[in-house]
């Protein structure tokens, strides 16, 4: 199957391939993007950090070209001005084209971000379940199999890549060592070193889990007390900017216009406050999501 990019026409390797002679290009501005080799190898994408940046001259150049040679021939057919159709379709095909370079030279480093929390949210629920296993005296191969069958989404997506190592004659130890390496997330990578640990030196791999459970467990409770201190400034600001300040400035607005007898568009200002409103409520729906535990 054939991987795919948003916002490229056509799927990696036909992009690679169609990029080719922009490759040196993209060597010459990979210089630039010092972390861009170990976003892409975190990423999964197994590519060549100016083969990467290529790709993204690639997306620009078409996205620019197509987007200015499109609204060039509308203002055109709408009869505009000649030299201001020019010059705003090669504005709008130029930003376009920037925002599309910068999205794909950028995606490895986001797309790890959304890894890195798609694996994390889950942790605490497969410890859980994988302590169970293993006090159960499920040997931990079958432990670390149930897991991967359950529905853990990415993490159990990892642990299935163990299971196959371990499959095809590694050892337990050698496969949680790949994952410890290989994963982006800090968290999930401290857990596989503390259970590596355990099975090199021998000691019981129940009572290590049992710990590392009782320490997330910990840690979520500070996090969740220092999210709800978090709130409390975030109602505070969301109940000043979305109920006090349109109420009273409508108000002292009504008070003004009829002391100093100017006509006011009450419809407009209403707009006005109901579009703010409505931005205003989406950035502070974004900052309680973004500020929200990773597991809670």
């Amino acid at each position: 199957m054939e991987k795919r990019l948003p916002l490229l026409p056509m799927s990696l390797d036909k992009a690679v391939s169609a990029s080719r002679h922009l490759i040196s290009l993209g060597d010459m501005l990979s210089s630039g993007f010092h972390s861009l080799a170990f976003e892409l190898e975190q990423a999964g994408l197994d590519y060549d950090p100016r083969e990467w940046i290529s790709i993204a001259l690639f997306a620009m150049i078409f996205y620019s070209g197509w987007l200015f040679g499109a609204l060039f021939l509308v203002l055109f057919i709408a009869k505009i001005n000649i030299l201001m159709s020019f010059g705003v379709s090669l504005l709008v095909g130029f930003s376009i084209g920037i925002t599309s370079f910068a999205y794909i030279v950028f995606y490895p480093k986001l797309y790890v971000a959304r890894k890195v929390k798609e694996v994390e949210k889950n942790i605490p629920f497969a410890l859980r379940h994988l302590l169970i296993e293993v006090r159960s005296g499920v040997p931990l191969f079958n432990a670390l199999s149930s897991i991967a069958r359950s529905n853990y989404g990415r993490l159990s997506l990892e642990m299935q890549r163990a299971v196959n190592e371990i499959n095809t004659g590694k050892s337990e130890i050698a496969a949680l060592e790949m994952l410890a390496r290989q994963n982006p997330s800090l968290y999930f990578r401290r857990i596989m070193w503390q259970i590596v640990n355990s099975l090199k030196s021998g000691t019981d791999i129940g009572s290590t889990i049992k710990e590392i459970v009782n320490q997330i467990g910990m840690e979520q409770s500070i996090e969740i007390k220092e999210y709800g201190a978090q709130l409390n400034p975030i109602a505070l600001m969301y109940m000043i900017f979305a109920v006090i300040f349109p109420t009273l400035g409508i108000t002292f607005l009504l008070v003004i216009s009829s002391f100093v007898g100017l006509s006011i568009s009450l419809e407009w200002i209403l707009l006005g406050i109901l579009g703010f409103l409505l931005l205003f409520q989406f950035m502070i729906i974004g900052i309680i999501k973004s500020k929200r535990p990773i597991g809670v």
